[in-house]
């Protein structure tokens, strides 16, 4: 992948996980233009750098949930699936791997990544803002909506004609029954 990297591209690679955002190994070694092994391998020669809120191991749960969601993790065939299940980095895993990995395009890989988490963060916050204005005018409709069902039933108890038992027929020898 030898084309330049921007914030747009990087948003796609961009999921969340655990309630928060991350990006797998695999999907930053194509950013980064080196191999998924030799990116790990870089990880774990300085693993201090990289504690439990900067990079994790997805579980089988989170691999099979990833999978079902994105072509990039598919299944099967030879070679077609990974020996261990994928690390993968937050924003500030990301950051810290601009440590180890010192080439030109890791430099710029970088400025594009932090772009994209800068841009969803802002994103995320204008939505949070968004869905309360929302909630906020559900719950008046809520309201108008249970004012205006009552108002149905005040006019139905109005149009319900008063129902006033019929006076019984007198019985009269010799007609009707007998």
């Amino acid at each position: 992948m030898k084309e330049s990297v921007t914030a747009q591209n990087v948003q796609s690679c961009i999921y969340r996980i655990r309630g928060q955002q991350v990006m797998l190994d695999s999907e930053l070694a194509l950013l980064y233009d080196v191999p998924t092994k030799r990116l790990n391998e870089q990880v774990r020669r300085n693993l201090r750098r990289f504690p439990p809120d900067f990079m994790f191991q997805l579980s089988e749960p989170e691999l099979e949930s990833l999978r079902s969601h994105s072509a990039t993790l598919e299944k099967g065939g030879r070679g077609g699936h990974r020996k261990y299940r994928p690390y993968v980095f937050t924003e500030q895993g990301v950051a810290m791997l601009s440590g180890i990995l010192s080439s030109e395009r890791a430099i710029d890989v970088n400025i594009a990544i932090m772009r994209a988490f800068v841009r969803l963060r802002h994103a995320l916050v204008q939505n949070r803002d968004l869905i309360r204005r929302v909630e906020k005018v559900e719950g008046k409709i809520g309201l108008i909506e249970t004012d205006i069902r009552f108002m149905f039933q005040d006019i139905r108890d109005i149009k319900k004609p008063l129902e006033i038992p019929p006076k019984p027929q007198p019985n009269i020898k010799g007609f009707g029954k007998d």
